[in-house]
């Protein structure tokens, strides 16, 4: 069976887990919303440390830019190096996947006042994840301020080769600044 390091760095949240099928064999996680750098490499030795892995799976966000940036590179350069394969999932996705409801909208922190959210219908996506101030945000039960389950990231399928930036970055290039 395959075991995959599971990462998502979208939320507040730096999240590590070591899925094999149906058993969790290492879950972690920090908080902090600027401290996905160092958490990350921390949790994912912890991780090694209890087994080896064959795939990686990565929440692509939404997000802010950098929390993203950084679970991203990081998968990459690690399946890279190990030669292994690297998915990209829906971060929302994996939030929903906890819901039992028939019409709901997940709801992120998106700092700036903001909220990213997307809404699902029996479990299912409806549209493109947006960004929006919470008050624009209606029409279903919201569920908010929680994080990704890393089993549904894990079982989910992986097909986001981009990330889900909703913005564009507040870091400008000296060249570009006006």
């Amino acid at each position: 069976m395959t075991k995959v390091l599971a990462i998502d760095t979208s939320t507040s949240r730096t999240s590590v887990a070591i899925i094999d099928g149906d058993s969790v064999l290492f879950s972690g996680h920090r908080d902090g919303a600027t401290a996905h750098g160092p958490s990350l490499p921390a949790l994912v030795k912890e991780a090694l440390a209890i087994s080896e892995v064959d795939e990686v799976v990565v929440g692509m966000g939404p997000g802010p830019f950098t929390g993203l940036r950084v679970g991203i590179a990081f998968a990459q350069s690690f399946g890279l190096a190990r030669e292994i394969t690297v998915r990209g999932v829906c971060s929302l996705d994996a939030i929903a996947a906890q819901i039992d409801e028939k019409d709901f909208i997940i709801t992120v922190d998106a700092r700036r006042k903001e909220v990213y959210w997307a809404r699902y219908t029996a479990g299912v996506r409806v549209g493109d994840p947006a960004v929006n101030f919470p008050a624009d945000v209606s029409g279903a039960p919201i569920h908010a301020d929680l994080f990704p389950d890393m089993q549904a990231l894990v079982k989910l399928p992986g097909n986001i080769s981009e990330p889900i930036y909703l913005r564009r970055p507040d870091a400008v290039a000296t060249a570009d600044r006006s």
